[in-house]
């Protein structure tokens, strides 16, 4: 079996494979606070989607998971937390592309 490689966009990039097989305990990958960060409540389009809001704002429904990372507070499950009227804040793609390296 080759490497197991995950992409810059996936929330498995930094973390160890063993063995080809499993992967190791996660590496989180932070999303920073940023003043130019948009405070938006998510609307009934995106209920339970964040695949969708990744879709349309980045172009990359892979990152579905950095509203959960810039919004640990708010966000504990990235999927059943991504519920219509929660506020979250939104990273700028370019944020993104400096921190994932994009």
């Amino acid at each position: 079996m080759a490497d197991v490689a995950y992409s810059q966009s996936s929330p498995y990039y930094l973390t160890s494979v063993y063995n080809n097989d499993f992967l190791d305990i996660m590496a989180n990958r932070p999303i920073p606070m940023n003043p130019r960060d948009q405070y938006w409540e998510i609307t009934q389009v995106y209920n339970l989607r964040p695949d969708l809001l990744a879709h349309d704002l980045y172009g990359n429904s892979q990152l579905w998971w950095v509203f959960a990372q810039r919004n640990p507070n708010r966000i504990k499950d990235p999927l059943f937390d991504f519920t219509t009227g929660t506020g979250i804040y939104i990273p700028q793609l370019t944020t993104l592309k400096e921190v994932l390296g994009l």
